[in-house]
């Protein structure tokens, strides 16, 4: 880095733990500008998405993102405005996700952790803790509203895309996030992280060569819910509550996979899924499901009878669909935390006869 390049403490643009505290005196406020929390709760969604990229939670992203907003609402006054409020805000989360992840452990599905285990000796196994997973996003609060942009942003806010990016150092993740997903320029990013272009470029092909070894890219085919996709889902959606194993495995590919996080015990292929779901998973039998979305897919609250009456919450199930089938069941059991996020109900009443027939 030359020498001519501002330190943490010259440059308002950038805010850390310490800046705050530390004015420089040469730093003038810019003039007065209405609706300063407007003007950067604009772009906290898309802040959410990036910081979920980079940390793999929900919940570690609306804290990220939380954290950028109160830095960047106590550091207005010092903004000079030589970038973009966008740009500034991406300095922080980018900051604050760095700092977050300086120290954590990876995140992983359960398919990175072991191989599929085959019914017959399958072991529930000890639970592990969530920060151990990649959880799911609701599409509402990563995705742009725009439909055109919510396509194309809906693979990258894929689980198995996600979780490769868990293979990249902080910083390389950083770089891909901002060069590949959300198109920023060398230079610009290169500014962001106060460092080079050639840096920059560098960790790119880096983070690019291990993302190929994972088997994930961004640029993975992830197809739109086209009207056969909502057949399917309408097929499942009817299989699963009515319980109907034939109906329901004929939906999924050969290879189709079942996880259920925070278990690492997960299953490959139509019979051994069916096995699970008839054998220790028997009490799912009964279950309602209410459409979501979550991770670019459809998703369903899966509700179980509950012995007092009526449903309560069993799992979020995210749907990956391709070539006409299911090919993957993401079962997220922590409904404590995850269904409040989706706007889930904490229960279901009773069926009204009406609904029932349905």
């Amino acid at each position: 880095m030359t020498s001519n390049v501002a330190t943490e403490e010259q440059r308002p643009d950038r805010v850390d733990d310490h800046v705050e505290d530390h004015v420089d005196d040469r730093v003038q406020a810019p003039d007065a500008e209405p609706g300063v929390e407007q003007s950067l709760e604009r772009y906290r969604k898309e802040l959410t998405g990036y910081c979920y990229r980079m940390l793999g939670s929900a919940f570690e992203a609306e804290d990220a993102v939380q954290d950028t907003m109160v830095r960047a609402w106590r550091a207005y006054d010092r903004f000079e405005g030589r970038s973009s409020v966008r740009s500034w805000l991406y300095r922080i989360a980018t900051n604050v996700c760095l700092t977050m992840l300086s120290g954590s452990s990876k995140r992983a599905r359960p398919m990175d952790l072991t191989s599929p285990t085959p019914h017959a000796s399958a072991v529930l196994g000890p639970p592990l803790a969530e920060t151990a997973w990649i959880e799911p996003m609701p599409d509402g609060m990563a995705l742009p509203q725009d439909p055109a942009e919510r396509a194309e942003a809906r693979e990258s806010v894929r689980l198995a895309f996600v979780a490769a990016l868990q293979h990249l150092a902080p910083k390389q993740r950083a770089v891909l996030i901002l060069r590949e997903v959300l198109a920023w320029k060398a230079g610009e990013v290169a500014e962001l992280l106060d460092t080079t272009v050639a840096s920059v470029n560098s960790a790119l092909q880096r983070a690019r060569a291990t993302l190929a070894a994972t088997g994930a890219t961004e640029s993975d085919p992830s197809e739109p819910l086209s009207d056969d996709h909502k057949a399917l889902l309408a097929r499942y959606l009817e299989a699963f509550e009515s319980y109907d194993m034939d109906a329901l495995t004929a939906l999924l590919a050969e290879d189709a996979t079942l996880s259920m996080p925070p278990f690492a015990l997960w299953f490959r292929g139509p019979a051994d899924i069916e096995a699970w779901m008839v054998g220790e998973g028997k009490e799912c039998r009964g279950s309602r499901l209410i459409p979501t979305s979550a991770n670019g897919c459809a998703a369903f609250g899966q509700y179980r009878p509950a012995p007092e009456g009526g449903h309560s919450p069993w799992a979020l199930q995210v749907i990956e669909i391709s070539g006409g089938h299911v090919i993957g069941i993401n079962a997220f059991l922590d409904t404590a935390r995850l269904f409040p996020l989706f706007g889930l109900p904490s229960h279901l009443p009773e069926a009204e006869p009406a609904d029932e027939a349905r």
